[in-house]
């Protein structure tokens, strides 16, 4: 039974083919979101549902008219990034200096060479603000939420607008100990592979041209956690990437590297250490020492701000189920005394 409709009515129509997207893409995400109908007449959208689901259908179609009004193009991440505004207003707000500020969603922007990269979740704004406001900024959560993205973006936009005069982009080499020195090549052949990731994201945001030029001439450096002991990283923009690989003293060795006029941003996903047994992850430690220190904001991200491939959440949220079911498991054991069940 139909609750409610609405309609929205456009005046140019090559903004609404924009909008709705080839065969009508585009509505059947906002449809599906929210479990109400969309029909196409003409030059109006009209909305059917619950009214609750119908206002925020008509917010996405409404910040995704904007969008267009502006020029920019409207891609499938576009429509499930309104969606996620659109769906999250009475989120719970992290608890930290960022949510204190007046933070403007759709006013928080990333400028690059390339392109002005927008958050895509509520969650997202909180975090690109917090990397252009405040010297150290965690983000940390589950893959796929655009979390190094984002934190080399805000890098790239700081050095473009001068207001730092180098780029540090640097990530734990776990997966060789530390010691690459039995891969083959050079030592930057044998890093090479552990920060592809990094190197990507200054690709897509400056240009392969541009990125090899500042790399070649040390302006931008990407270079292991290990090399980073003993400097001081002074009117920088540094990121320290899959920091849940860090032991303690690496993350303590690292954060106390920050010099003047300089910015960090450290991202991670507690869930995903890949140290070796028995060793503890300095990130947790850091974030829970750190938590309400001024000038820090912590950014937790949720499987809901995952921005890739719709699949991408889905996986998260099974390995979470798991990673839960077998939580309660072990505390079943232990309150049992550590046997198990004896039905077994």
């Amino acid at each position: 039974m139909t609750d409610a409709t609405n309609t929205i009515e456009f005046e140019d129509n090559r903004a609404l083919a924009e909008i709705v997207g080839p065969h009508s893409r585009n509505l059947a995400l906002i449809e599906r979101a929210f479990e109400i109908e969309i029909a196409h007449r003409g030059n109006i959208l009209t909305l059917s549902g619950e009214g609750d689901a119908v206002r925020r259908g008509m917010e996405t179609l409404t910040a995704l008219r904007e969008r267009e009004a502006k020029g920019r193009a409207i891609e499938q991440g576009d429509v499930e990034g309104a969606i996620r505004f659109a769906a999250a207003p009475t989120r719970e707000p992290a608890e930290t200096p960022a949510s204190a500020r007046e933070i403007n969603p759709r006013g928080v922007e990333i400028h690059t060479r390339k392109r002005i990269i927008e958050p895509r979740s509520p969650r997202q704004a909180e975090y690109v603000d917090a990397l252009m406001n405040d010297t150290l900024t965690f983000g940390i959560g589950p893959a796929g939420t655009g979390k190094s993205y984002l934190a080399v973006a805000a890098g790239v936009a700081a050095f473009l607008e001068k207001r730092v005069d180098r780029i540090i982009l640097s990530r734990p080499a776990v997966e060789a100990g530390e010691r690459l020195g039995f891969l083959p090549g050079d030592l930057k052949e044998k890093i090479d592979p552990y920060l592809r990731p990094l190197y990507d994201a200054l690709h897509d945001t400056l240009g392969g041209e541009q990125t090899t030029k500042f790399l070649e001439s040390g302006v931008f450096e990407v270079a292991p956690l290990a090399f980073m002991r003993g400097r001081t990283l002074s009117n920088a923009f540094v990121v320290l990437d899959e920091a849940q690989n860090c032991t303690r003293m690496q993350m303590k060795m690292f954060l106390t590297r920050l010099g003047e006029n300089s910015q960090m941003a450290v991202t991670g996903d507690p869930t995903q250490v890949d140290l070796p047994r028995g060793e503890t992850s300095g990130l947790q430690e850091a974030v829970d020492i750190l938590e309400g220190i001024r000038d820090t904001s912590i950014i937790r991200f949720t499987d809901s701000d995952v921005v890739r491939h719709p699949m991408v959440a889905r996986i998260v949220k099974a390995y979470d189920r798991l990673d839960a079911e077998r939580s309660d498991a072990r505390r079943g054991d232990a309150r049992r005394g550590g046997h198990g069940d004896d039905r077994r």
